[in-house]
């Protein structure tokens, strides 16, 4: 009796690993069907086209803090392209910018960068006219052309959006034809490290980035001498430890006409000194980055930094929590197909993906024709301070 009752269990356990094996091997090809599948970017809701352009520029007048050298920059410009103009489309991460996805083992449950749409045209021409500059800055680890949504949405509305990636703190940037990776000198905190060594890290490390800012915004003027708009100064919009770089950026540049700090802990002198444009927080449900906690917030170590930011600031300000975002809904993931168990494995809150960008979008756009043109504010309230 006992010989046969453990032959009925390896029997068993042999059909339940079959029953895995065959499972498992069911839906990794599934997965690999529907990933092989196009996906599109988001249309853009303004009244232009969009054209881009990539750039590698050096700042001459600046050592690079981390290798010997002047400080380099891979640089993404989107800009206004006129109705009616048609050209090709621009790939949406070529050659090795390829390499932004995630690595194996969890690169199988990703779209590939090559099937998805991008709708910016290659290198057309800028529609006529004189446009405003905002310079975009990635979130820790990321790069800028992971934010092709919210910039070609800007470009649409009529700015020129130059997205800068920071040498040696993306976890990939290309310069020179060659693949540059982060060095951890100059890599950002996470947003949960609150250690004095991580807070200390970002204090110093927000100055670097604020500087390649700056320098991208005076760049880009002279890149598209006849498209820029000399009577606006730059706009910064940042994503995570981006958004504190754009504060800091707006504080140190006397033109600031706005900045934008979404979903991103801030760090630096703009604690202590404010900013003395108009700004907006854009928070996720899980954050305090606004000074009011979203409901999924599980600590409130932010919202100090963000009431001394507010109180220290001088213009009008707006807060806004995107219900069912997280972290990453603020970037191009949210177009991404992502397989179970990716999709569980990043932050990407409850929201429907898409309509959480087209809601951050929304409050970008009227944020900053509102600082700029004077068109009537977000429907957003003002901070709490």
């Amino acid at each position: 009796m006992a010989r046969r009752g453990l032959r009925k269990m390896r029997t068993g356990l042999v059909i339940l690993v079959l029953l895995v094996v065959v499972g498992g091997g069911g839906y990794i090809g599934w997965v690999l069907v529907q990933r092989s599948e196009a996906v599109s970017l988001p249309t853009p809701t303004g009244k232009l086209q969009v054209g881009r352009q990539t750039f590698e520029w050096t700042d001459k007048a600046r050592k690079d803090p981390y290798v010997a050298g002047p400080r380099r920059l891979a640089v993404w410009v989107w800009y206004p392209v006129a109705k009616g103009v048609s050209g090709r489309k621009a790939a949406y991460a070529p050659g090795q910018w390829s390499g932004l996805r995630e690595k194996a083992p969890f690169s199988i449950l990703q779209s590939p960068f090559d099937s998805v749409r991008d709708p910016a045209l290659d290198h057309a021409e800028v529609a006529p006219g004189r446009f405003p500059v905002v310079v975009l800055l990635p979130g820790e680890g990321l790069s800028a052309p992971m934010y092709a949504t919210l910039a070609e949405n800007l470009a649409s509305h009529g700015y020129v959006v130059a997205g800068v990636t920071p040498t040696y703190s993306a976890k990939l940037t290309v310069l020179g034809g060659q693949t540059i990776e982060s060095m951890p000198a100059a890599v950002p905190p996470k947003p949960e490290d609150n250690s004095p060594g991580g807070l200390q890290t970002g204090d110093h490390l927000v100055g670097t980035w604020a500087a390649d800012a700056r320098f991208a915004a005076a760049e880009v003027a002279k890149e598209f001498p006849d498209s820029v708009d000399p009577d606006f100064g730059p706009s910064y919009v940042g994503h995570s430890f981006g958004g504190a770089a754009a504060l800091e950026a707006c504080r140190t540049d006397a033109r600031c006409a706005a900045a934008v700090d979404v979903d991103g802990r801030q760090f630096g002198e703009v604690l202590k000194k404010g900013v003395q444009a108009p700004i907006m927080l854009l928070g996720a449900d899980d954050s305090c980055m606004t000074s009011i906690c979203g409901p999924d917030a599980k600590s409130d170590t932010d919202r100090a930094r963000a009431l001394s930011l507010l109180k220290a600031s001088t213009n009008t300000s707006w807060c806004a929590t995107v219900p069912g975002t997280r972290h990453l809904n603020f970037t191009d993931y949210g177009t991404y197909y992502l397989a179970l168990p990716l999709r569980k494995r990043l932050a990407l809150g409850t929201v429907d993906p898409r309509h959480a960008l087209t809601v951050q979008n929304g409050y970008l756009t009227t944020f900053l024709s509102h600082a700029l043109r004077n068109t009537p504010a977000p429907g957003a309230p003002a901070c709490a301070s």
